[in-house]
């Protein structure tokens, strides 16, 4: 069985945003040499998502929206994480219900998404480089 792993860096200057990272993930596979397996791909953050769905900005600014009134920004004072002088509470509860990682099946040296499928990385707390964790293993 074989084994890869690649770290995907990003400079996000915005405090949130949706990045489809489908074809660099692709590119990782293609470079693993594996046609046959598993792939992760997570967030090396607490504040950071990976995650699948549809790459359509309706949807995108659904989420923005949607996210935002289960776990406001403001009033920063209303997190009890920001007394630590932070002031990203939001970020690591928007984190917990996008997820931390996807795992898809490769097949045929293509990763066997359904319809529509593609990954992507969602950054609640940017402004600072970042990184992806992308681990491909099988033959």
């Amino acid at each position: 069985m074989k084994s890869y792993r690649k770290e995907l860096w990003f400079d996000i200057q915005t405090r949130r945003a949706m990045i489809n990272i489908t074809p660099q993930v692709d590119e990782c596979l293609a470079e693993s040499g594996i046609s046959e397996g598993l792939c992760l791909v997570n967030a090396m953050h607490i504040t950071a998502s990976v995650f699948i769905n549809d790459d359509e900005s309706g949807l995108h600014a659904d989420y923005e929206r949607w996210l935002e009134k289960l776990a406001p920004h403001e009033p920063i004072s209303a997190y009890r994480h920001n007394r630590t002088g932070e002031d990203n509470g939001d970020a690591h509860l928007k984190r917990q219900v996008m997820g931390r990682e996807v795992v898809m099946a490769v097949t045929g040296g293509s990763l066997d998404f359904g319809p529509w499928e593609q990954i992507f990385y969602g950054e609640f707390d940017g402004r600072r480089r970042k990184r992806v964790l992308v681990k491909i293993i099988g033959e």
